[in-house]
């Protein structure tokens, strides 16, 4: 069953980041939260080869030039 979370008394200006973060991943504040709170789990566990073809797929990349784009552009947004 689903759980509700919050987090209070955030300070704006990491609110704003947050809504920033958010509209760059074309997610709600809601999903970049989620997403966020999916990815710092995740890094708990030992990935797979499924894992990474998975989230491979689930990227769209196809090629070696592509994986290689996004990780230029994160690279250069962060």
């Amino acid at each position: 069953m689903p759980v509700n979370l919050s987090i209070k008394n955030t300070p704006d200006d990491v609110a704003e980041r947050l809504r920033r973060r958010a509209a760059r991943n074309r997610r709600s504040l809601q999903g970049e939260l989620l997403a966020i709170v999916e990815a710092a789990v995740r890094e708990d566990e030992a990935a797979t080869p499924q894992a990474i073809l998975a989230e491979v797929r689930r990227l769209g990349v196809a090629t070696p030039d592509e994986a290689v784009a996004i990780l230029r552009a994160d690279r250069d947004r962060g």
